[in-house]
């Protein structure tokens, strides 16, 4: 009987290797139609490819699309094999190379050195795989190190790992934002392009590989043994950190040399292990012998597919394959949140410890609004220009003020509207992770708007204020949709907010990699730039905000029951369908007005009901206007350092203040 199930798995494993294997050739072939011989018959195309003449078709079917085959199953084989090793290690089914912060790191350290000191990696493929291994070593060194009082626990594991792969993107943004020349190309290739120009990087990987299968084959019968958990592994002799840690080096060894040959591609590391856990590969050894080939055809079909619709679409302009297995692969991580990970560690819904109230929080809030003044003084008379730092008196303020104010008016607005839409966040789900950058909300509002791009060449504002607003909306429901089955974890709602980041992202990728001439601009926007805010913009701003910031302060009975639970909601009278609906449309409106102001990247919904907490604004509508003044002091320190540190260059408000916040999370993990 078990030799009958285990010949059933094999069937059904290699039948979905086949199928996927079968798909991806016919592409392939369909994609490598114009280049081959239309008469010669099999045996005399065979003999066309063997010649040494200089025909062009023949030299981009040998140099290019045969090495991109083989890259395709090489970067597969690899991410599906370190996603295996990453989900055991940590006994999270959810974990793999972009969940854990690890691409983000390689693709990090690629980027820079390549922008900032040419010289050193530039050169052959070692060295640039070097340089990947030391940048995704790096975030995994940090992530490990966050986690590592919590003894490795797979939750915390993995939020460090989003936290840590945020704040790389966050840099890459920036990175590419300060080489408007060859952004297109540094963007093809971080959204995780295989286009080859020969086979060193095939040759490369082929060996790294093998190494690393050989070598997890080596640690798979200790690794089999955590399946009884850390106290059963150990209890038997196995060394459990030690054998983490040489895990997770290896896994992270084969993710950087991935991100090193062709950029990020996410998710292959997450789908392989778990087709074939769908179909029927239970043991560990199971999975590492079907994973591998699952990924490898998941990867050559992903980027055939990128390949045939590259060719119908535009006469061939390249798609990244990145952007693909990002649309698939979203959907896949929805999903599996669904189901119940069955593998403990969570991490509890546990809000911090309060602080002792004050005994006039008016005081408080006023040295609240003088340090907003302080820092609007700041903005507005002190900056940088051709003789260096310069503090500018009345008479010379008044000519900048045009240039000045309006851009910080908006963000000062906007961080407002962000820290009081994260506090009506956090009491509406109790959970003190919430933040609607965190859960994709600031994402949605901004999706909405790139589709109404991608539709209409030419819109009137109202038609993006409702665009972004439905956006909002659409991705508010689905989070607190698929959080509501699992108490709204926050793990769970995290890992939500993220897959629906990263659909965004797929979609933008699309637009910015198709040459359209508004992409750049487009991603100025998405990283939160205000450069190009005017007075009538930021006069819209503040005309939105005053009437948001005020209707919250309506619903303060509802907001200070709600953290109580559903039972005591009831039982104190309050509807909570009309309490929930009514807060949920809030949270969208503020998300919607600041995300159109400065994009939707940035940490301050999460940042600022924390440090009003903490300051002691333990009541609805205090916490709810210390928010809104840590918010707005943020963002208005953030444009103007982003405005003066790197004179004359800028550096987006939103932007800065996500390297700000990105911190701030990893510090609550910490905590």
């Amino acid at each position: 009987m078990a030799d009958r199930r285990l010949r059933c798995r094999r069937l059904r494993c290699g039948g979905l290797i086949g199928l996927l294997a079968l798909l991806a050739a016919a592409l392939t072939v369909a994609a490598a139609q114009p280049y081959l011989p239309g008469s010669l018959g099999l045996a005399g195309t065979w003999r066309w490819l063997l010649e040494s003449d200089g025909d062009v078709r023949r030299l981009i079917l040998t140099d290019s699309l045969l090495p991109r085959l083989c890259a395709s199953l090489l970067c597969g084989g690899a991410l599906a094999l370190a996603g295996v090793l990453f989900q055991q290690v940590l006994r999270n089914p959810l974990a793999e190379p972009s969940t854990l912060g690890v691409a983000g790191g390689a693709q990090l350290a690629l980027m820079a050195v390549a922008m900032l000191a040419p010289g050193l990696g530039a050169g052959s493929g070692m060295a640039r795989g070097l340089v990947a291994l030391v940048g995704g070593a790096g975030a995994a060194a940090l992530v490990v190190g966050l986690a590592w009082r919590a003894a490795l626990a797979p939750a915390v594991v993995i939020l460090a790992g989003l936290a840590v792969g945020l704040t790389c993107s966050a840099l890459v943004s920036g990175l590419m934002l300060f080489n408007g020349a060859g952004f297109q190309a540094l963007f093809l290739w971080a959204s995780g392009s295989l286009s080859q120009n020969g086979w060193a990087i095939p040759q490369a990987l082929a060996p790294q590989l093998a190494a690393g299968t050989v070598l997890a084959l080596l640690l798979a019968r200790p690794l089999a043994l955590l399946d009884l958990g850390a106290e059963g592994a150990l209890g038997l002799g196995v060394p459990v950190r030690i054998l983490r840690l040489a895990t997770l080096a290896l896994a992270v060894a084969l993710s950087a040399a991935v991100v090193s040959a062709a950029g990020v591609i996410g998710f292959v590391g997450l789908a392989a292990p778990a087709m074939a856990r769908l179909a029927g590969a239970r043991s560990l050894r199971a999975r590492l012998a079907w994973a591998p080939p699952l990924g490898a055809a998941l990867l050559w079909l992903a980027d055939a597919a990128a390949q045939a619709v590259s060719q119908l679409a535009d006469g061939g302009r390249e798609l990244p394959t990145g952007t693909l297995t990002a649309l698939l692969g979203a959907p896949l991580l929805l999903w599996l949140l669904t189901k119940p990970s069955g593998q403990g560690g969570g991490l509890p819904v546990a809000v911090e410890a309060p602080s002792r109230r004050p005994a006039r929080p008016g005081l408080l809030l006023v040295t609240g609004l003088l340090a907003l003044a302080l820092a609007v003084w700041l903005a507005l008379a002190v900056g940088q220009g051709i003789g260096g730092w310069r503090w500018s008196g009345w008479t010379e303020l008044q000519p900048l003020l045009y240039w000045r104010a309006p851009r910080m008016a908006a963000a000062m607005a906007a961080g407002a509207m962000l820290g009081a839409a994260g506090v009506l966040l956090q009491r509406l789900t109790g959970n003190p992770m919430a933040g609607p950058e965190v859960l994709g909300i600031s994402t949605g509002a901004a999706f909405g708007v790139i589709l109404l791009y991608l539709a209409v060449p030419a819109f009137p504002v109202e038609a993006q204020v409702a665009a972004a607003g439905a956006g909002a909306l659409a991705a508010l429901g689905a989070v607190l949709l698929l959080g509501r089955r699992h108490g709204h974890a926050p793990e769970r709602l995290l890992l939500t907010g993220v897959a629906l980041t990263t659909v965004f992202g797929a979609v933008v990728a699309l637009l910015l990699s198709s040459g359209d001439p508004r992409a750049f601009t487009l991603f100025r926007w998405l990283t939160g730039s205000t450069y190009l805010v005017t007075p009538a913009i930021a006069l819209a701003a503040w005309a939105a905000a005053l009437p948001l910031l005020a209707l919250p302060l309506l619903c303060a009975r509802w907001l200070e029951i709600l953290p109580l639970g559903e039972a005591a909601a009831r039982g104190l009278g309050l509807r909570l369908p009309l309490a929930r609906g009514l807060i949920l449309l809030l949270v969208a409106a503020l998300t919607t007005a600041a995300t159109l102001v400065v994009g939707p990247l940035s940490f301050v919904g999460l940042m600022a009901p924390h440090a009003a907490r903490l300051c002691g604004l333990q009541r609805a509508v205090p916490q709810l206007a210390g928010a809104a003044l840590a918010g707005a002091l943020v963002m208005v320190l953030a444009d103007w350092l982003g405005r003066t540190l790197l004179f004359p260059a800028q550096m987006p408000a939103g932007l800065l203040a996500t390297l700000l916040g990105a911190p701030y999370l990893l510090w609550l993990l910490r905590r």
